[in-house]
């Protein structure tokens, strides 16, 4: 058997396979063997007195650095089928893994046990199945059983792949309670309603950023406007909110009325905006009653009754930055779109500078919601910190995070849609007012049409495929480890145009 011959090949990526079951069975022995140490833990309390050591602080460091960035980027990559996905999603194992047996080998402050702790083997292992399901395809066995496996494995690997960044976000937030020692007893019921809603209004910003700069035409394949998506989720979130603020049968308390109303207040507005969504003939129509919805929920958020003047300043500031976001809302739909889905009939992908006002006020109210519990109220003016420190310090969190996302989505669209010199002489022109026809080169215009109705024709072919939905066909729209690169992929563009 020659070494470089396809049958070592696969001999090799066997023992890869073989090599990621037995760390999988190490993680999995790790967490039952370890021992988390409570002694120094006071009683009534669930963290000790001790600093974070050295060796915790490298954990986060670590962690964050695969889970935060490193596994959303390899998954864009992945998406886009770049041949720099395995080896960037390579270098994201190698971290977590390191980072997860530096969590169990820390000193320092000790902890009760947490659901931090009890998620880290069942995240581990997600990333273990991820990491075979990859190595599988990328085995190439498409023969007999192995292409029906290989169906399965595919689309599996795509869903998994898609699941990490939102698992991860959850388990950081996990993580930062833990270290903190927050969130329990009495404190939980608040905690959920705290960072549930702040992460639903990061996970709005984020993905109105989405179908901004990707998913126009994705939106017009549905047939629906923007609004009636809006509309259906925040009916159904009031539905859930009327029947869980309060528990019913008892005495209404503390501010079970106002938070119960709002729920009430969302589903009316929400039925009412899914009836706007379409005209009489059954085609989108823009509205503004999700903008509406937010704006109100700002405006009785900033007048929320708090015990501790720090919570009730920084309340009033969330409360004025969802206002802006729905006023924003208000601005963008009726005056600078005019009712329209974009800015251009002419370029899908043309936007205004305005538009991404909106999604950033919503991430940044996510983070001042979730930033506003009163464990951390309590905490920082213990520390006397002020309200104005705090609320800079959260915009720059969600200054960060609307800047990685907005480099992640133009990572997508510079491999599904990339921008050829011709292209951008031809916009140049067309932004100068230079009409082909008057030089009598209607042939040039004609071309220049037919361009443009094949980047349209192609662009919905991939368009969010991999980022809005998991439904493709075959190998389509998910993360693939075997995946045609983009140069296949390109060569795949141009026989589409020949034919």
């Amino acid at each position: 058997m020659k070494v470089g011959s396809p049958s070592s090949w696969r001999i090799n990526h066997m023992r890869g396979l073989l090599l990621v079951g037995l760390i999988d069975a190490v993680l999995v022995g790790q967490v039952a063997a370890h021992e988390h140490h409570t002694d120094e833990i006071p009683d009534g309390e669930v963290i000790s007195p001790d600093p974070l050591d050295a060796t915790l602080w490298i954990h986060i460091a670590i962690q964050t650095t695969a889970f935060g960035l490193i596994f959303p980027t390899g998954m864009v990559l992945g998406i886009v089928r770049s041949r720099w996905h395995v080896p960037l999603q390579t270098i994201g194992v190698c971290l977590s893994i390191l980072g997860y047996f530096l969590g169990h080998a820390h000193g320092g402050r000790q902890f009760a046990p947490n659901i931090h702790s009890a998620c880290a083997g069942s995240m581990m292992i997600l990333l273990i199945i991820q990491v075979a399901f990859g190595i599988y395809l990328r085995l190439h066995l498409e023969k007999g059983i192995h292409a029906r496996l290989r169906r399965y494995t595919v689309l599996g690997h795509g869903i998994i792949g898609k699941i990490i960044p939102v698992v991860s976000w959850v388990q950081m937030i996990f993580g930062a309670i833990t270290a903190l020692g927050f969130c329990r007893a009495d404190h939980m019921g608040q905690c959920l309603a705290h960072y549930i809603m702040g992460s639903a209004f990061i996970g709005y910003g984020i993905v109105l950023t989405i179908i901004l700069l990707c998913g126009q035409l994705w939106l017009k394949r549905t047939g629906r406007s923007q609004e009636f998506f809006d509309s259906l989720l925040i009916a159904a979130w009031g539905c859930v909110n009327t029947f869980t603020e309060h528990k019913w049968g008892q005495d209404w308390g503390g501010n079970d009325l106002q938070h119960t109303s709002m729920g009430v207040v969302w589903w009316c507005a929400g039925l009412l905006g899914v009836w706007l969504s379409r005209k009489r003939d059954g085609s989108p129509r823009r509205n503004l009653m999700p903008a509406i919805v937010i704006l109100m929920t700002g405006w009785a958020m900033s007048a929320h009754k708090q015990q501790l003047m720090l919570s009730t300043m920084v309340h009033t500031v969330f409360g004025y930055t969802l206002m802006a976001a729905g006023a924003a809302r208000i601005v963008e739909i009726a005056f600078v779109l005019k009712d329209r889905n974009i800015v251009s009939s002419r370029n899908p992908e043309d936007t205004n500078s305005f538009q991404f006002l909106t999604p950033f006020l919503l991430i940044a109210s996510g983070f001042l919601f979730m930033g506003a519990t009163e464990e951390q109220m309590a905490l920082l003016s213990q520390k006397h910190v002020t309200h104005v420190a705090y609320v800079l310090l959260l915009y720059s969190v969600a200054f960060l995070l609307f800047l990685f996302v907005n480099m992640l989505l133009h990572l997508y669209a510079a491999y599904t849609w990339p921008i050829s010199n011709k292209t951008i002489s031809a916009n140049s022109g067309a932004d100068r007012g230079v009409h082909l026809e008057s030089n009598g080169n209607g042939h040039v215009l004609a071309a220049m049409k037919d361009r443009e109705r094949r980047r349209v024709r192609d662009a919905e072919e991939f368009e969010l495929e991999g980022l809005m939905s998991d439904a493709g066909d075959g190998d389509e729209g998910v993360i693939s480890e075997g995946s045609s690169s983009p140069g296949l992929m390109a060569g795949k563009k141009e026989t589409q145009r020949i034919d």
